[in-house]
């Protein structure tokens, strides 16, 4: 399995991530020779050698019409110079023109609405109203197709991201003078471990947690694997530590080994359905599973154990969900390692329509089903038994 790991110590942007790819591809050329032809108005990509603090990576340069943006990842209501404004509508018309694969459109349109939602939801405005400075904008557009073309190059099976560090202190912007993380990025990373201090500066920009988002299915250590490329990009700004982000391209077979957390509690004085309710709510907040067990309770009452599975970094939240909407005077957690096989969802055409399919390897195992939900709702809408549209599935492969 091809796994790409990303380092974001000194956080993460756009151009950071450009860079890092770029790195592991030996077709450096051609990919600005592609960028440069895009036709996106006034652009042009420009790659160099760089040093941060003794590291030797890459630095990518973007201009609109000559000038670079020296605040990268400018997003909302800037109101810079003269420059005209650019609406959502107007972004996804121009993604959407450039010559690029289907794949790279959808995830670059993917990753812009996922900022336009974030400045949404922090600016209390509709995904309608919010605009984009323009060159801040054509800026931004250039590092998320980037980043989606080389990813589309590179292919990884999984990408994964370490914990993000977002920097610490303020940042200007025309909103005034904002804490870090800024409003929008800090609602691109909920519920992504960040740490902050050490750094005063906005070291996560939205676009580069826009970018994490759409593609990192976890955060979390470097998982076992053997790297065979290394990628580094360089930051725009110079810290005392090496502003960069790296990335690690390596196979990696095995189950992975990682940490969860059991929450459980004992309930007697709950009905059926109150318990059910709470157990949708535990998923609701994140648990990645929640069941209960038949158990035999002082006085001779019988009574329910009630367990939920979570990672760690989410006991603390779900334990007060628990407390919240069930009847127990307290809450026992218990944290574990585990061995899982590495996941992934995939899409597959079907006579039926589009089908997720579900694969699941590691460790010389390798199993795959579509998802029950979608045959569910084939089902339903054809009139078919699920053990006949199973069978027409397992036949088309």
């Amino acid at each position: 399995m091809k796994i790409l790991y990303l380092e974001c110590g000194m956080g993460a942007a756009g151009d950071m991530l450009t860079e890092a790819l770029l790195e592991m591809t030996a077709e450096k050329d051609a990919f600005l020779r592609k960028m440069n032809g895009l036709g996106l108005p006034g652009v042009r990509v420009e790659a160099e050698k760089a040093e941060k603090c003794g590291i030797v990576g890459t630095r990518v340069r973007v201009t609109v019409d000559g000038e670079e943006e020296h605040s990268h990842d400018r997003h909302g209501h800037e109101e810079y110079g003269h420059h005209h404004h650019a609406a959502l509508a107007d972004i996804e018309g121009l993604i959407g023109g450039l010559d690029v694969s289907e794949k790279v459109k959808k995830d670059a349109l993917s990753v812009y609405r996922l900022i336009a939602e974030a400045e949404s939801r922090a600016h209390g405005k509709a995904v309608e109203q919010i605009h984009f400075h323009e060159v801040g904008a054509l800026d931004a557009v250039a590092d998320v197709v980037g980043v989606c073309l080389l990813m589309e190059k590179i292919a990884p099976d999984r990408v994964i991201a370490s914990p993000v560090h977002v920097g610490s202190g303020s940042v200007r912007c025309a909103h005034g003078v904002l804490p870090v993380p800024a409003p929008a990025t800090a609602r691109l990373l909920e519920n992504v471990p960040t740490y902050g201090g050490g750094i005063e500066g906005e070291l996560c920009t939205p676009t580069g947690a826009a970018l994490l988002r759409h593609f990192a299915e976890r955060f979390g250590p470097q998982p076992l694997m053997a790297v065979q490329k290394i990628g580094c990009g360089m930051g725009a700004k110079d810290f005392e530590r090496a502003n960069c982000l790296r990335a690690f391209l390596g196979e990696a077979d095995g189950a992975a080994r990682g940490k969860i957390a059991k929450l459980e509690c004992n309930l007697d004085d709950m009905t059926g359905e109150d318990i059910a309710y709470a157990c949708e709510r535990l998923f609701a907040v994140g648990a990645r599973d929640v069941y209960t067990v038949p158990v035999g309770m002082k006085k001779g009452r019988p009574g329910v154990l009630l367990c939920c599975v979570c990672l760690p970094g989410d006991a603390e939240k779900i334990a007060g969900e628990m407390l919240k909407h069930t009847t127990t005077l307290g809450v026992r957690r218990q944290d574990m390692d585990r061995y899982v096989l590495e996941r992934r969802v995939r899409e597959t055409e079907t006579p039926f329509g589009t089908v997720r399919v579900k694969e699941a390897r590691g460790g010389g195992v390798r199993r795959e089903k579509p998802e029950f939900e979608d045959l569910a709702e084939i089902a339903r809408e054809t009139g078919k038994p699920l053990a006949e549209i199973r069978r027409a599935l397992a036949e088309k492969k």
